[in-house]
């Protein structure tokens, strides 16, 4: 079982679930344009964390308590909304504040960072249904190859919003506050239709 076929769909999970956090790596890059080297790194590594770490909550749940994640699953849209509501509307909010100021509108703090890591990886609690079949190793390896594919995105995304946020000073909390908006809804509508 350890082939390429292997390899290849864990990677292209890894692709599918680091949508959302890319995007909202890309708000905190605009947000955030002199984000210094070491905090992309906490912010990618935060978010490549949450996207190992639910996976394999998702396949111990299918493992050993498949009916708890089923009542759960229903609330996992609300719980992304909320979140990302919260965390949006506050850089909105601190982005119309200050609109016209040439200073970047809103720091990532470690808590906003936690929620965001959440939030965007909460879906992946599902990816634990697909890999339900998979021995512990597998499950692992898999993953980790999502966790992998999640940090090369982020880094991508906080790279995009610094290159862009610089050219938006004073509009990129707003910028960055719709798009987690955005994001939530999106997360939100696609888990109840």
């Amino acid at each position: 079982m350890w082939d390429f076929l292997f390899f290849f769909n864990s990677a292209l999970l890894g692709v599918g679930l680091a949508m959302d956090a890319f995007s909202v790596s890309l708000a905190n890059g605009l947000a955030e344009p002199d984000m210094k080297r070491g905090k992309r790194l906490l912010v990618s590594g935060t978010f490549s964390f949450f996207q190992f770490l639910m996976p394999v909550i998702g396949w111990v749940l299918v493992r050993f308590a498949t009916e708890l994640f089923k009542s759960f699953e229903k609330v996992i849209p609300f719980v992304a909304l909320i979140l990302l509501l919260f965390i949006g509307g506050k850089m909105l909010f601190e982005g119309i504040k200050n609109k016209n100021s040439d200073d970047p509108a809103v720091k990532v703090t470690l808590w906003q960072l936690f929620v965001q890591g959440i939030a965007t990886s909460i879906d992946a609690l599902s990816v634990g249904f697909t890999i339900a079949e998979y021995d512990v190793a597998h499950a692992l390896v898999c993953a980790a190859i999502i966790a992998a594919v999640t940090l090369g995105i982020c880094l991508a995304g906080l790279f995009l919003g610094k290159k862009f946020g610089t050219k938006l000073v004073g509009k990129a909390g707003i910028l960055g506050g719709v798009i987690l908006i955005l994001i939530g809804l999106e997360i939100f509508i696609k888990g109840i239709i």
